[in-house]
């Protein structure tokens, strides 16, 4: 494992308008001052969260995907977000993990948040994404799977007793009116699977009228916010350390009395 250094990118969305906000998303992400290896954007980045999944959703290869595609090849960044997409007749509220050579892989939301009536719209995803780079272990995944630890939960693997992750990336559209839990359970996944935890939140108001105050953060292995954002626009980029997560298990092996289990999908 290298150092690996993150960009987050906190700011308010254009409700359901997938031009403005890739515009607007391109002129931050050419306002970021230094290389790195990772811009991380929030859930839903080209519209907001939205139900209009017949109207809004595009197929893989179409104007967000080529967009994620051109941002990584000319950053040589890997680009990480989540849009709106179809495929099969279904509708998915979908990741892309865009790397600069134009290879991607993509994780669906498992956790459908029906207080919005997201799971009438959306299929859930089925299989967790596990993604490396420089070396890190990463698991991103979607706003309210935050609440399921069982699903983020971090397994010794093999012989070796290797983490399954070394990150894991939790982006969001996530109300202001709860953004205490938001910011409680970073820290508890965090510190229960001895991993990096980052968080990307939007901020401002949807078209539904609900608003985001941000929060965004890098939490480290032990529970200590690297970084912490408030409400206001962020550009953000944090270099972490390896020794973090490895000194750690090393000194505190937590992981060996995990309890195993398996989850029915």
């Amino acid at each position: 494992m290298q150092n690996l250094k993150v960009t987050l990118i906190q700011s308010p969305l254009y409700w359901q308008n997938s031009d403005a906000n890739l515009a607007m998303f391109e002129e931050k992400i050419w306002q970021i001052d230094e290389s790195t290896d990772l811009i991380i954007l929030p859930e839903m980045f080209s519209t907001g969260f939205s139900m209009q999944a017949e109207e809004l959703a595009e197929p893989m290869n179409y104007k967000v995907f080529k967009w994620m595609k051109q941002m990584a090849e000319q950053t040589k960044a890997v680009i990480c977000g989540s849009f709106i997409a179809k495929e099969g007749g279904k509708y998915y509220n979908r990741l892309v993990w865009m790397k600069p050579d134009g290879q991607y892989s993509s994780y669906d939301k498992r956790h459908l948040f029906r207080m919005a009536n997201e799971h009438e719209h959306y299929s859930p995803g089925k299989e967790r994404l596990i993604e490396t780079l420089k070396g890190w272990r990463i698991c991103p995944l979607i706003c309210y799977d935050l609440r399921f630890p069982v699903w983020s939960r971090n397994f010794p693997e093999g012989e070796s007793n290797q983490m399954s992750y070394d990150l894991a990336i939790y982006i969001a559209n996530w109300p202001a009116a709860r953004v205490n839990a938001w910011d409680i359970l970073l820290k508890a996944r965090s510190i229960e699977n001895l991993s990096y935890t980052i968080g990307i939140n939007r901020i401002g108001k949807d078209g539904n009228q609900v608003g985001y105050n941000g929060h965004s953060a890098i939490i480290t292995p032990k529970g200590d916010a690297l970084y912490a954002a408030d409400d206001r626009e962020e550009i953000h980029t944090v270099t972490l350390n390896p020794a973090d997560v490895t000194g750690l298990r090393e000194k505190f092996p937590a992981y060996m009395d995990a309890d195993h289990f398996t989850i029915n999908h």
